[in-house]
C-alpha cells in the first residue's frame, strides 16, 4: 500500500485523539482541606481579599463526588475579607473560614420545605453584639438588661436583609470578645455588607429549602487564592 494511502487511513483517528478535551479541574469542595464532614456545603468565594462581590455555590456530595446544586452572585463586607481568627469587630470585613449553620431565621415565615430550625423575627428579637454582655453573639428575645441596644441589632428593622437568613457559627461556640458578632448569610441590601454574606432573595429561599441538618451543612467563606483561599480550609 502506498504511504499516502496509509496516512489517509490513520489521520482521522489521530485528529480525534488530538482534539480530546483535557479533564477539567476537580470541584472546589474536592480541593478543600476540610468541608465540615457533612454531605452539604456552601462556598462563598471572592476573587481576592479586597473584593466586595463574588459567587456563592451550594454543593451536594453524592456517591463520593461533590455536585453543584445551585449558585448565585454574592456580596461581602465593604472592606473585603479577612481571616476569621484575625478579625476585629466593627471593621466591615467578612470573616474567612469554615463555619457551621446553627439555624435559619427571618422576618418572613420559613419557605415551604425548610428543614433547618427556623426562628421568626418578632419585635422583641435582637442579636446581642455588646462585648460586655453575657449574651454576646447570641439571639435574644427580649433584649437583656446587660446588653446595650446601641451595641446590638434590632433584627426586625432590617426587613429586606433579614427577610430570610442563616446564622453562621463564626465566633459562636466560644465567643471571643471583640472578634465580631452577627455574621449571617442573608438577603441583599443596597450594596456591600457590614461583614455578612448576602445573596438575592430567591437564592436565599432556595438555600433554606435545600439545607438539611441531617446532612451536616457548613459554609466556607474565602478567596480564590492568597492567605484566605478557600482551598486552605
Amino acid at each position: 500500500m502506498r504511504p499516502g494511502v496509509v496516512a489517509a487511513l490513520v489521520s482521522p483517528s489521530a485528529c480525534v485523539l488530538a482534539l480530546a478535551p483535557a479533564p477539567g479541574p476537580a470541584p472546589l469542595p474536592a480541593r478543600m482541606a476540610d468541608t465540615g464532614g457533612g454531605t452539604q456545603l456552601i462556598t462563598a468565594e471572592a476573587p481576592r481579599a479586597d473584593a466586595t462581590s463574588g459567587t456563592l455555590t451550594w454543593w451536594d456530595r453524592r456517591d463520593g463526588q461533590w455536585v453543584r446544586a445551585g449558585s448565585a452572585p454574592a456580596r461581602f463586607g465593604s472592606k473585603g475579607l479577612v481571616e476569621g481568627t484575625e478579625r476585629t469587630q466593627g471593621t466591615n470585613t467578612t470573616p474567612a473560614g469554615l463555619y457551621g449553620l446553627p439555624f435559619g431565621f427571618g422576618v418572613k415565615t420559613a419557605p415551604a420545605g425548610t428543614r433547618m430550625a427556623y426562628r421568626v423575627v418578632k419585635d422583641g428579637s435582637w442579636w446581642c453584639e455588646d462585648g460586655a454582655s453575657s449574651s454576646y453573639n447570641r439571639w435574644v428575645d427580649p433584649l437583656p438588661a446587660d446588653c446595650r441596644a446601641a451595641e446590638s441589632e434590632h433584627l426586625i428593622t432590617y426587613g429586606t436583609q433579614y427577610a430570610y437568613g442563616l446564622v453562621t457559627a463564626f465566633n459562636y461556640d466560644r465567643p471571643v470578645r471583640g472578634r465580631g458578632a452577627g455574621i449571617f448569610l442573608h438577603v441583599n441590601g443596597q450594596g456591600a455588607t457590614a461583614g455578612c454574606v448576602s445573596v438575592p432573595e430567591d437564592a436565599m429561599r432556595a438555600l433554606l429549602t435545600w439545607a438539611d441538618p441531617a446532612r451536616g451543612p457548613h459554609i466556607a467563606i474565602g478567596t480564590t487564592d492568597g492567605a484566605t483561599a478557600l482551598t486552605r480550609y
